[in-house]
């Protein structure tokens, strides 16, 4: 009898140690940097994306995701505080002399901080570029290399299946991929030689990773760019990069699928913006804002579907803290709200310096997606915004945006200056290889010269002109329609506190 009870005993304690009694309603929220809807799922016939588009085919996919600036820094800061750069105060990149960063206040309304407070363990890997730490603190932070998205799988394991700790966990998982670097294919034949986007040189491959390779004549062109060997070598490249993505996201979903997990967490897969090519980073066409995005929430009973609601980045936050259960319906912020200034206090911070940019950080721009997933004719928003002011320190053009499904108003505030290029995209095969011949050249559908020197404001019919080539701003028939957009955006941009609103007065 002894015995038989101390067996019980011992099988309850592996039990209650192992994934068996695992916690529900995990979450691994999967970013990327610098992609594009350059997906299987998406209807992209080349991309080798067999893990996201059976991701996909049992979740939501939103074909109208977007970032609300198409810049790495500033749109995670976006993503991890569900809050507009006007009001976060991070415009630009975080590291090195940029020095960038979100205000210290934000710490009641950051991602990590209120997963934490809502009874999360938290994780991060990968990339991180977001500051102050203390606003955007993880737990744990876990090491893996970010062009190996399988080591990085691998590297996440332990914290994913820990059965010591009975609460639930997040891992926010971020790449380096398909960003570029690496230097550049010297193999090329071409005089301007292509980047590699993190792919190793002579058909090399990284650790648990397949790589898989593009013929140049086989890529798609998106409509912004040019179809030159050099844009179709870049391509290449790029879907290589894509391509090891997807082999991380099966091997993160066979670890849980081993640990009895993948029924017990949601995973969300998006990029931080559109792909680094002229035309998309950087720019806010649609090329630089709009993102992949596709959700699995195990406990939805609808799969399969494709939204055409329109999402945003500034969504991210609250839905995830309301899948969590720790998003308050009336405030539209945490349920354990902590009150920014007495946790400094607490911490027995002296911040003297500027906390808050006289803001209160209590509620969220965002809205949660939740209870839309599983309905393909759901709606979220009818008119999201977005902005740029800085990417590098030196690339200072603000630019402010209106978007419904009918009409996108850009507002180029800065429109005397000819448009500032990220240092990558400048030194690009596919970009060098048309601004050399001149002004007049084609630069996808529009010219050199269209793309570097830009009108103060572009108005555009999203219906009728989905690639942004016909400019009504500056079509006498369209000025009451155009007053009515600028409206929208200066309402916008009062709400936001935007310091550029002033430029409406004086510029």
């Amino acid at each position: 009898m002894v015995r038989i009870q101390m067996t019980l005993v011992t099988l309850g304690l592996m039990i209650s140690g192992s994934s068996l009694g695992a916690a529900e309603r995990n979450i691994i929220f999967f970013i990327t940097d610098d992609e594009s809807p350059t997906l299987g799922c998406y209807g992209d016939q080349v991309a080798v994306t067999p893990q996201i588009d059976a991701l996909a085919a049992d979740g939501t996919l939103f074909r109208n995701a977007f970032a609300t600036t198409a810049s790495c820094s500033a749109s995670r800061s976006v993503v991890m505080s569900g809050l507009h750069n006007h009001k976060n105060g991070q415009y630009g990149h975080q590291h090195h002399f940029h020095k960038f960063a979100s205000f210290y206040n934000v710490v009641s309304l950051s991602l990590p901080r209120v997963l934490q407070n809502a009874g999360y363990r938290t994780a991060q890997i990968g990339k991180y570029h977001v500051a102050p730490e203390e606003v955007y603190r993880f737990e744990t932070y876990l090491k893996g290399n970010g062009r190996s998205t399988v080591q990085m799988a691998n590297a996440s394991r332990a914290f994913l299946t820990d059965g010591t700790d009975p609460r639930p966990f997040f891992l926010y998982f971020a790449t380096n991929d398909p960003h570029r670097g690496g230097g550049t294919d010297k193999t090329s034949k071409l005089v301007l030689k292509p980047d590699l986007f993190g792919n190793k040189p002579n058909g090399g491959a990284y650790p648990g990773i397949k790589e898989v390779f593009f013929d140049p004549a086989q890529v798609n062109i998106p409509p912004f760019l040019p179809d030159t060997p050099e844009t179709r070598e870049e391509l290449a490249q790029y879907y290589q990069s894509c391509a090891r993505i997807d082999q991380g996201l099966g091997r993160l979903i066979e670890i849980l699928k081993e640990a009895d997990l993948y029924d017990k967490t949601m995973i969300v897969f998006t990029s931080d913006h559109g792909m680094a090519f002229s035309g998309g980073k950087t720019t806010v066409y649609e090329g630089g804002l709009q993102v992949p995005f596709v959700v699995r929430n195990p406990y939805e009973k609808k799969r399969g579907v494709a939204s055409n609601a329109m999402i945003s980045h500034i969504d991210i936050t609250p839905s995830l803290l309301d899948f969590a259960g720790g998003l308050d319906a009336k405030t539209n912020g945490p349920k354990k709200w902590i009150e920014p200034n007495s946790y400094w206090k607490q911490r027995g911070e002296n911040l003297k310096e500027n906390r808050s940019g006289g803001h209160e950080f209590r509620r969220y721009h965002g809205k949660s997606w939740v209870s839309i997933l599983g309905q393909p004719d759901a709606e979220h928003w009818d008119t999201i915004f977005a902005s740029h002011t800085f990417h590098e320190i030196q690339m200072y053009y603000p630019m402010r945006v209106v978007r419904d499904k009918k009409y996108k108003l850009i507002w180029n505030i800065a429109h005397g200056l000819p448009y500032p290029f990220a240092s990558d995209l400048w030194k690009a095969s596919s970009w060098q290889a048309q601004f050399r011949k001149g002004m007049d050249a084609p630069y996808g559908l529009k010219t050199v010269g269209e793309y570097i020197h830009r009108s103060a404001f572009e108005l555009f019919d999203m219906q009728e002109d989905p690639c942004e080539t016909k400019n009504l701003a500056n079509d006498p028939r369209h000025r009451a329609l155009l007053a009515e957009y600028q409206a929208k955006l200066k309402a916008f941009q009062k709400q936001m506190d935007d310091p550029w609103i002033m430029k409406w007065d004086y510029e």
